[in-house]
């Protein structure tokens, strides 16, 4: 018997009353096989080099060793930045979340029975959602200028098109027994879905909009660096000039508002469960 035989045809079986059967084979090694020569097409076409990783890997525990020097004198520059970093997270996110609400119950088919509408805003969900924050950053600061408004405005598009699918998704999902009743005793679809589905999908929305925050404010961070403001324009600046010490200050800072927003979310999220 061959290799592919062994590995992939069936393998007769034959059962204690005389009867044959094939048994299937498992996909796992031809799942292996097509990982194994992606891999290999992937190392060949990124020029991926274990020699040259080995031979500059000091220069990455020089600039780690910087980093963990942090340069506290430096740390009152940080704060301002820090401060409209979290502004654009907080007001970007909040707006989008809310934003996406009621465009997701144009996209639910349960809620608005028109293929092409639903078809429409969630083609507008996957446009906004495939779009990255940083080039979006971009666009905007040519349209606002420099400066946190477009990295506002790019978080609100990210945090828009994320919550508005997943809620859509959730609102799909729901029981639809009250709804109906009340559409039955003449409440508009509107009013409806704000005492009937609202209840049911609340728990969840608040849920995934702190969920968006939290990836928003380590997002915002490296907006700066297409002029939106905030850390990244610092980080970015620290960096040129190979400055690695105050780059893990503002490291420090961040990581330690990460940490307290994180917790904060955790909370309130364990208490909506």
């Amino acid at each position: 018997m061959n290799f592919y035989d062994k590995i992939f045809k069936p393998k007769r079986i034959v059962l204690s009353n005389g009867k044959e059967v094939l048994e299937k084979k498992s996909r796992v090694p031809a799942i292996c096989l097509i990982l194994l020569i992606a891999l290999v097409v992937a190392l060949s076409v990124t020029e991926f080099s274990v020699a040259m990783l080995f031979r500059n890997m000091h220069q990455l525990w020089k600039i780690v060793g910087e980093l963990l020097k942090p340069n506290w004198e430096y740390l009152p520059s940080v704060i301002g930045p820090l401060i409209d970093t979290i502004k654009m997270s907080l007001f970007g996110s909040f707006l989008g979340a809310f934003v996406a609400l009621p465009i997701s119950f144009l996209a639910a088919q349960n809620m608005i029975h028109n293929n092409i509408i639903n078809w429409i805003v969630k083609l507008l969900f996957t446009i906004v959602r495939t779009l990255p924050t940083l080039v979006s950053a971009l666009i905007a600061t040519y349209i606002f200028g420099l400066g946190t408004l477009a990295g506002t405005f790019a978080i609100f598009l990210f945090s828009f098109s994320y919550v508005g699918k997943i809620m859509y998704e959730e609102i799909e999902t729901v029981e639809m027994g009250a709804y109906e009743a009340m559409i039955s005793m003449g409440y508009t679809k509107q009013m409806a879905f704000i005492k009937g589905v609202m209840p049911e999908i609340l728990a969840t929305y608040i849920s995934t909009s702190l969920f968006n925050f939290e990836g928003n404010v380590r997002y915002a961070s490296i907006l700066g660096y297409v002029g939106a403001g905030g850390l990244g324009l610092i980080i970015n600046e620290n960096i040129g000039w190979r400055d690695y010490n105050k780059v893990g200050t503002i490291l420090f800072a961040l990581i330690i508002t990460v940490m307290i927003i994180e917790v904060t979310s955790r909370t309130i999220r364990k208490k909506l469960s």
